[in-house]
């Protein structure tokens, strides 16, 4: 009989006994629902056997990895739910999961049918069905060319397409109540785990709200992004203009030899978008300071010099300068409950300083910029003198740069505000979307390790404190921008590829990040690599894989 310990507490159980038996008793001491374990450093799925002696950890649903699996069984329930109500129709009706919007996932309905509702609420009504019913969900492994006759049966040739560029011999399949599909990432058990969602209409599709991972008991009220929301499905658009809306069709198309095409239409779909934004500043008037803010790794460098040679067109002079140059001294530097430094909180920003020289500029002052000198922590001044003439203008970046406290001296006339962020809109197939973050995260490796010699596992450890602190400083302020603009390009992650996976497989086993790191090795097996020499050297994938011709 194998031997578990959990929580220092140590159990016998009988081989073959699923973990979600073993976790049973410890389920009333927790606050939150347990999704997944970890044996031995491995994670597992509650449906996993104990087969030997090991230490067991619980996830629940507060946890990135907890939270996920919750979100892909509902979506699961959601797809299963629509083919219940809509019989022998269903099979031509097609739910595609886009993307995420605050504590919801909009979903498109696709094959004639509207999502009224009424529509709406008997998905939701059937989802409920369900989850009382506690329906388990199989997991099989089947060889891949089954899967992919499994797949073809229920007419899913998203599935089909991806499949054709697996490497593997077998594709682990999730099967519920008949229903069959593939999702990129563990489940849980049954459809009983699933109680807290909601579903509603909403701009001819439908919204799946969630529980938040900080609050994961209660769904809370949708509120619309209608900027955000626009902007996302514009980059849908964008896909669909170059028939590629999958990473299937993404291999597809780079094994075809038209990537090139591909590459010269999305980065013009680009630089137009960055067009629009400069006649927009233009057609204002009177604008003095771009603020450009987005989260990490979104691009906001190279986008800026974009948008400095557009607004050149329309006979501005663009100055580019960094918030980040008004950093306080280091010893003002605020600090965690551990002593590390908070650069991302708005008062390690010199606001008084940064307001007092902005203002001066307005005023038609000649003022000394400062610059900041990270390697000792403090401001410096070299004689960088700047005054603004009427077709003078400043872009200033800076993650704060949408929260009207740090610019709360000037006037709003004289502002213009840019939210910058990679908006994933390509799916890794129809029911499995690619989240922005793994996108960003990703971006944020490889520039880490290129130009700060940082190592996966560096990146990788100091990731969740920057997701806390997008959340708090960055995306409350994001439909505040007069223009929103999308950095992802659809064909990035294959070339992205080639220069993370290097250095994912360097993380090593018994690291904490070593299962993310495993994690994201397995997303970009999905890929087929992409060379580098197709890629314009203004390309925003450039602020990332180098040989950009902007300054990183």
């Amino acid at each position: 009989m194998p031997t578990i310990m959990i929580n220092g507490a140590i159990r016998q159980y009988e081989k073959g006994t699923t973990y979600e038996k073993v976790v049973r008793e410890y389920q009333p001491k927790y606050g939150d629902s347990i999704a997944l374990v970890i044996f031995n450093g491995k994670m597992k799925e509650l449906t996993k056997k104990v087969d030997k002696d090991g230490v067991v950890s619980l996830i629940t649903t507060r946890e990135p990895a907890g939270h996920s699996t919750y979100v892909r069984t509902a979506q699961m329930m959601l797809i299963k739910a629509a083919r219940n109500i809509l019989g022998e129709k269903g099979r031509q009706v097609r739910i595609k999961i886009e993307f995420s919007l605050g504590n919801a996932c909009f979903c498109s309905v696709l094959g004639g049918i509207r999502a009224n509702a009424e529509f709406a609420r008997k998905i939701e009504e059937e989802m409920r069905s369900l989850s009382e019913k506690n329906v388990p969900i199989v997991k099989k492994t089947y060889p891949i060319d089954d899967a992919i006759e499994l797949f073809r049966r229920q007419d899913m040739k998203d599935k089909e397409k991806l499949f054709h560029f697996r490497r593997s011999s077998t594709i682990n399949v999730y099967n519920l109540e008949g229903f069959y599909d593939y999702f990129y990432g563990f489940m849980l058990p049954s459809t009983g785990y699933v109680r807290n969602f909601h579903v509603q209409a909403y701009e001819g599709g439908l919204l799946l709200v969630l529980p938040t991972m900080d609050d994961p008991f209660t769904v809370r009220e949708f509120v619309p992004q209608p900027s955000l929301f626009a902007q996302l499905m514009q980059s849908t658009r964008w896909g669909n203009l170059v028939d590629i809306t999958n990473v299937g069709e993404l291999n597809e198309k780079i094994c075809s030899g038209n990537i090139s095409d591909m590459i010269l239409i999305q980065e013009a779909l680009q630089e137009r978008r960055i067009g629009e934004i400069a006649g927009q500043i233009h057609d204002r008037g009177n604008i003095k300071f771009v603020l450009v803010a987005g989260p990490s790794s979104s691009g906001k460098t190279t986008f800026s010099h974009r948008l400095a040679i557009q607004l050149r067109s329309f006979g501005y002079k663009p100055h580019i300068i960094s918030m980040d140059d008004y950093f306080v001294n280091r010893e003002k530097t605020p600090v965690d409950d551990e002593g590390n430094y908070l650069f991302d909180v708005i008062e390690a920003v010199d606001l008084d300083l940064f307001n007092e020289d902005m203002s001066d500029l307005l005023a038609g002052e000649t003022i000394e910029m400062p610059s900041f000198d990270f390697r000792n922590g403090r401001r410096v001044y070299k004689g960088n003198y700047l005054k603004l003439n009427d077709d003078d203008i400043l872009i200033i970046e800076g993650i704060h740069g949408l929260n009207p406290v740090s610019t709360e001296d000037l006037p709003d006339e004289n502002k213009f505000k840019v939210y910058i962020s990679a908006l994933t809109s390509l799916n890794i197939d129809e029911h499995n979307r690619i989240p922005s973050t793994d996108n960003r995260l990703l971006r944020r490796m490889v520039r880490d390790a290129r130009t700060r010699g940082n190592s996966a596992q560096m990146t990788l450890s100091g990731w969740q404190k920057v997701r806390e602190g997008e959340e708090k400083n960055i995306f409350p302020f994001q439909e505040s921008a007069d223009a929103i603009f999308n950095s992802v390009l659809i064909y990035e992650l294959s070339v992205i590829k080639q220069y993370a996976e290097p250095l994912l497989f360097n993380v090593r086993p018994g690291e904490p990040e070593y299962y993310e790191a495993k994690r994201l090795l397995k997303f970009l097996e999905y890929f087929v690599g992409v060379d580098t020499a197709a890629v314009p050297t203004n390309s925003i994938c450039r602020e990332f894989v180098g040989g950009g011709c902007f300054p990183t």
